[in-house]
């Protein structure tokens, strides 16, 4: 396997278009290699085009690119690891019945001399080709990553690799101006002067891309895995709840004061609460220093981490226009419901018929409302007595693109209450904590219109009844049509007074003929 196919095109590290049809929902099942200066990946994404799920994920801390500043070659412990990974991740494309793997390569392979003679290497020994791609489009994949996650994104990316730093604007969908730059911590470790020349060297090229980049942008989205570790920590300092890292967003203030706990704190003793690997942690002294400069001269308001970088850019990168603009969230709530739930398309249905209680919303809430009731039966194979802590569970824990950390925790506690009408004990409390009091009451409304809704009508609930909601006169007007006789029974009218009294309101319920 070249990496090319024979469709007679050149799909670049693609061997095959995987969008043909610019409607596409689904995404078979796709391999991407990714041989960068400190790991070697292999990610198989499958599910939902627009917002893959990770079939197989699994890295190899090589360190390709280690004393490269020094040598100028490949480090030879790091290029015989690497090789025995990538004719590894070969049999395991070849075990999964993948298309042609599509294999990248970044700075160490770029940069070092004996570069083409390694993609020689493993051409010969796997058949696989990698593409050498430069600083610039390396920052423009991975800036495409984001706006895989972040539609919406506004802010510069800064993606971190062993032996490069890229950064890239992007702005209403795009990807603006992108520069490369050797601040990697792999690479700066040969840096001469101690400490001191570290620093005076990270401060000059830092200068160097701000004057190049500017410094209007008022987010920095991190993408990388030495940012991800620091991101890590951050929590571990904050005791934060959530160790989901995508998504995961800093105040300038906070991630300053992590910057300087890193300094003083055990590494070692950090790096095993927080699981992080050997390799990775004694990257981060270097990481952090670079991303103090980096905030100290780009002064963002915000910063927030990416969990998507170069691989889900190159999907990205083969999404036509159409797909592009449909919303990541809400096309993986509707693979999910496709896949497992015992009824699917009715979450389309619930979800119209809650309408009425959400006119005054934004589509940007609105969205969430659409997400939960598409994901309200996914978990119906679980255990009667633990399936809220499932939807739980899986919500806020779930590869899904497009959700900050609050609206996570907002749609699992929402799912939550779906199955069960109380939240008192719960060992998920902690979590409960990232939502003020008025979302938790917003979330448990929603978990009892759609625990109302769904056991309501087993087909279309808006054909059977109407929901009206005043809320200056605090009532909840439920219409049953002819087509309703016989549905609204005891247990119906139980859960309707139910939803009634989470919004502290007087339920009526009339008949329309």
């Amino acid at each position: 396997m070249d990496g090319r196919g024979d469709t007679g095109d050149d799909w670049g590290p693609f061997g095959r278009p995987l969008f043909d049809d610019p409607s596409a929902r689904r995404l078979s099942r796709v391999g991407v290699v990714d041989v960068g200066s400190n790991s070697v990946r292999l990610v198989v994404f499958d599910g939902a085009a627009r917002s893959p799920a990770y079939f197989f994920n699994e890295k190899i801390l090589c360190g390709l690119g280690r004393g490269i500043t020094e040598t100028g070659r490949l480090h030879p412990e790091g290029r015989t690891r690497a090789l025995a990974a990538i004719k590894r991740f070969q049999r395991l494309a070849d075990g999964m019945d993948l298309g042609p793997l599509s294999a990248v390569a970044t700075a160490a392979v770029r940069d070092a001399e004996d570069g083409p003679e390694f993609r020689e290497q493993v051409l010969r020994e796997t058949g696989l080709e990698l593409y050498v791609i430069d600083g610039e489009e390396e920052a423009r994949l991975s800036a495409q990553g984001v706006l895989l996650g972040w539609p919406e994104a506004q802010g510069l990316m800064c993606d971190i690799g062993g032996s490069s730093l890229e950064l890239a604007d992007i702005r209403d969908g795009e990807v603006g101006k992108r520069v490369t730059s050797p601040l990697g911590p792999l690479k700066l470790a040969g840096v001469p002067g101690g400490k001191k020349g570290l620093k005076a060297e990270i401060a000059r090229v830092v200068d160097d891309l701000a004057r190049e980049m500017g410094t209007d942008h008022k987010r920095l989205f991190l993408v990388g895995g030495s940012w991800r570790a620091i991101a890590r920590l951050d929590m571990e300092r904050r005791g934060y709840p959530l160790t989901v890292l995508h998504e995961y967003r800093m105040t300038p203030k906070s991630l300053a004061k992590t910057l300087k706990w890193i300094e003083d704190v055990d590494l070692d003793e950090i790096r095993q609460r927080t699981g992080t690997s050997a390799a990775r942690m004694a990257l981060v002294p270097i990481a952090a220093l670079v991303l103090k400069r980096l905030m100290h001269v780009f002064r963002p308001k915000e910063i927030a981490v990416s969990s998507y970088g170069i691989r889900e850019g190159l999907l990205y990168e083969q999404m036509p226009d159409r797909l592009r603009k449909r919303d990541p969230l809400i096309e993986a709530c509707y693979h999910a419901e496709k896949k497992d739930a015992r009824n699917p398309g009715f979450g389309k249905a619930l979800f119209r018929f809650l309408t009425p209680l959400y006119k005054s919303l934004k589509p940007e809430d609105l969205r969430i409302i659409r997400a939960a009731c598409l994901l309200h039966d996914v978990s119906w194979r679980a255990h009667p007595d633990y399936r809220h802590e499932v939807c739980f569970d899986n919500a806020t824990r779930a590869n899904l693109g497009g959700l900050t950390h609050e609206q996570r925790v907002f749609l699992g506690l929402a799912l939550l209450h779906r199955y069960k009408n109380s939240r008192e004990g719960s060992h998920f409390a902690p979590l409960f904590e990232i939502l003020s009091e008025k979302m938790l009451a917003r979330a448990e409304v929603l978990g009892k219109a759609m625990r109302f809704g769904a056991m309501f009508s087993v087909e279309d609930p808006a054909r059977m009844a109407e929901l009206r909601w005043f809320p200056k006169k605090r009532e909840l007007v439920l219409y049953l049509k002819k087509e309703a006789d016989g549905l609204f029974g005891e247990v119906a009218e139980a859960r309707f007074q139910t939803l009634a009294e989470a919004l502290d309101a007087t339920p009526i319920v009339k008949k329309k003929r």
